[in-house]
């Protein structure tokens, strides 16, 4: 069974929640940061399948921790829905899909819509490491195989 983890990533605590509340379930692990350098921080250290970022925090904004990600080959993959409270106009939602968002959800959030795409975000996480694991296991066999045929003809005596 795959555990994958999710970063929610927001300075009011009650967003949070909200978030913790609908997001809950069974083989995901939420991971909790209340600002920008708190996000990369956790970044570093975890495996992370998806990022809720909010883009309005003091310090460094949701933009600029998109950014960063987007510089790190180990976290410039990992998919950002930006969460905010700001308004639609396009020039902010450009600015995240620049940024490397792969969804925007405004606030006040649709419970139904969040667990919608958080659950289309996770299935496709999923299929990644699934493949992955696939592809390892078929590299470590024909490595086997490989050593195996190398020793065969080491050891079958032909003489020439």
């Amino acid at each position: 069974m795959i555990e994958q983890k999710l970063l929610l990533v927001d300075d009011q605590p009650a967003n949070l929640v909200s978030l913790e509340a609908v997001l809950e379930g069974e083989d995901r692990t939420l991971l909790k940061a209340h600002s920008g350098q708190e996000a990369l921080k956790i970044l570093l250290k975890e495996d992370i399948s998806l990022v809720l970022l909010d883009v309005q925090m003091p310090g460094m904004d949701g933009f600029e921790v998109a950014e960063l990600m987007r510089q790190r080959k180990d976290t410039q993959t990992i998919p950002i829905i930006f969460v905010t409270a700001i308004s639609k106009e396009k020039k902010y939602v450009f600015k995240g899909y620049q940024a490397g968002a792969v969804d925007y959800l405004f606030k006040p959030l649709d419970p139904l819509i969040l667990k919608s795409k958080v659950d289309f975000f996770l299935g496709l996480d999923k299929q990644r490491r699934e493949l992955q694991a696939k592809l390892k296991e078929a590299q470590a066999h024909r490595a086997a195989y490989e050593a195996g045929k190398t020793r065969g003809e080491e050891g079958s005596g032909h003489s020439s």
